[in-house]
């Protein structure tokens, strides 16, 4: 996997649970990899120019499970409240975890997680409140294998050699609206727009990556608020 970086992008706004900054509207981390030296992630936050709170959450790190290395990686984009994107990352990657065919099935498991963790947001909507997210996760395993999911137009893109693949498919709005409603959610829309994965070709360290990407995102005039991690192999 050498030379591969896989990218999550998300547009929308930033929460300052995950360390934003108030006076520069900005935030960074980065990590890596003790199974792999090679294998490290960055991630970055800007705040956008809309005039709401800001909502998204980050969750990237490298973690120790049964003898195994999990890199988990997400972004989780909030609308309207930053309470449901701060639930699933309570509560998401644990769910994945806790099914009992994730080490021999993880695809499925996956499945099921997001399945139980959508159910579960649904039941408790009184107390949640209205609100939504859209989530995109990444799960490294033993630094050998990658599953992705996603729900709602949070990507995922890999590159290699700046030649740029998207892992996810993106749920639009307009396709997916019905489907939604039926279930007791709604659809809104966000104007933005993104840096393509061909802009970070050649800049080594995961977190310069990643805050490139959201200036190149700024410079193209998005409005939004842009949340990147980089995951580079």
């Amino acid at each position: 996997m050498t030379g591969k970086e896989i990218l999550h992008k998300m547009k929308e706004k930033v929460q300052e649970k995950v360390g934003l900054n108030p006076s520069n509207n900005a935030e960074s981390g980065k990590g890596k990899s003790k199974m792999s030296k090679n294998i490290t992630h960055g991630y970055h936050l800007v705040k956008g120019k809309a005039n709401h709170p800001m909502e998204d959450y980050v969750f990237a790190e490298f973690k120790q499970v049964n003898g195994s290395e999990l890199g988990l990686f997400a972004i989780f984009d909030g609308h309207l409240s930053h309470v449901i994107p701060d639930y699933l990352k309570a509560n998401l990657f644990n769910n994945i975890l806790n099914e009992p065919d994730f080490w021999t099935e993880p695809e499925n498991a996956i499945r099921k997680a997001y399945r139980l963790t959508d159910t579960n947001i649904l039941e408790q909507a009184i107390d949640l409140g209205k609100g939504g997210s859209t989530a995109v996760t990444a799960i490294l395993i033993n630094c050998q294998k990658l599953v992705i999911a996603n729900v709602g137009d949070s990507r995922a893109v890999i590159s290699k050699n700046g030649v740029a693949k998207q892992l996810s498919v993106d749920h639009e709005p307009a396709s997916e609206r019905e489907s939604i409603e039926n279930r007791g959610g709604f659809v809104s829309n966000f104007p933005g727009d993104v840096a393509p994965v061909d802009a970070i070709k050649g800049i080594k360290d995961a977190r310069s990556a990643a805050k490139h990407l959201t200036e190149e995102a700024v410079k193209r005039n998005s409005k939004d608020d842009i949340s990147i991690i980089v995951v580079k192999f």
